[in-house]
């Protein structure tokens, strides 16, 4: 992957394949934490999708972190040089601005983090 298009088609596919399973997880009375981004509607639609058709309780963490604190974590990740990619702060805006904060019409039950 190279490109936020990239990202958007693997994750769809990625998205598909493992709704089974989890649901299959859950049902058996696993617990299940999915480390997916669930910054727009769509993917917490899925997200939805999964634990109502598994019929268990959810939640949903909210991190609630200032675009300041998020960027002097990527350069931090960055100096660090631990991996092959190195997300630049145009990056970051760009993905950023598709943030949609879950809203209560949603249905979650929300824990925020500050």
């Amino acid at each position: 992957m190279t490109t936020l298009a990239d990202f958007v088609r693997c994750s769809h596919k990625l998205r598909a394949a493992v709704a089974p399973h989890i649901v299959g997880l859950l049902r058996a009375g696993v617990s299940v934490m999915l480390d997916f981004q669930a910054n727009i509607v769509e993917v917490r639609a899925w997200m939805r999708g999964i634990f109502e058709e598994a019929d268990v309780p959810h939640l949903l963490h909210v991190l609630d972190t200032p675009d300041e604190a998020c960027l002097a974590r990527l350069k931090a990740r960055n100096a660090e040089a631990d991996h092959p990619f190195a997300a630049i702060e145009e990056q970051f805006h760009r993905v950023s601005k598709h943030f949609h904060a879950p809203t209560p019409d949603e249905g979650f039950n929300v824990l925020i983090h500050q």
